[in-house]
């Protein structure tokens, strides 16, 4: 049995936009659209595309690894699924009651020097190396899906689309600039209806820990 198209497509699209629209990832994402100002129209809308093809690729080769070392312990997969899950059901709790600073640290493998670039091909591959503090927890929830995903293909299709949704917007932005203020504006507003969050990583917790009770890893790992 292979995964369910909400699963494999329709999930890291969800997660992907939702770690957009937090507040830290907006930041980063306005910085970089800064960092683009002096090209013209055209070629700004040219740099956001190679930005965003190229933060793609990395986080799905990210994405294939993790799934290789998973398919490595497939015996041990189904308790993987029922030690993400219960990772999943403390972050939204933690959400819910506002305790989720716990959960965030910054993750950064990209030297700082590509991130003072203005090529946005570098710049692509910084972001895709860097885990904002505060998209941690979604990108976390997704690789815990990924490691048990049993094949490389499916680990980088799933964290590809991640790395897609999480960056397309800006293509949109890139055209309407004067959306990046609307956006600004939709960020404060998710910042305090924190409990959204919480509620998709408990449902998410409660799948997770159903799929490793029920489910033989042999059955869908192949």
């Amino acid at each position: 049995m292979g995964l369910s198209f909400e699963t494999l497509i329709l999930l890291p699209i969800g997660l992907g936009l939702l770690g957009f629209v937090e507040p830290c990832t907006i930041g980063g994402h306005l910085v970089f659209l800064a960092s683009q100002e002096k090209r013209s129209p055209h070629g700004k809308i040219q740099a956001v595309t190679v930005f965003v093809v190229v933060r793609t690729l990395v986080m799905g080769v990210f994405g294939a690894l993790i799934a290789f070392l998973g398919s490595k312990l497939i015996d041990v997969q189904t308790g993987l699924w029922l030690v993400f899950g219960a990772l999943y059901l403390a972050i939204g709790i933690a959400f819910l009651v506002g305790g989720q600073g716990v959960f965030r640290k910054q993750f950064d493998l990209a030297p700082a020097v590509w991130k003072r670039a203005t090529n946005p091909l570098l710049l692509g591959l910084a972001f895709g190396l860097n885990i904002p503090a505060c998209a941690a927890p979604i990108l976390f929830g997704l690789l815990g899906l990924t490691a048990a995903a049993g094949t490389v293909f499916t680990g980088f299709a799933m964290m590809a689309l991640f790395g897609f949704s999480l960056s397309l917007p800006l293509v949109i932005i890139a055209i309407f600039p004067n959306l990046a203020q609307w956006l600004v504006i939709f960020s404060q507003k998710l910042r305090q209806r924190r409990w959204l969050i919480g509620i998709v990583f408990l449902a998410l917790g409660l799948w997770s820990i159903w799929f490793g009770f029920y489910v033989n890893p042999a059955d869908w790992a192949g």
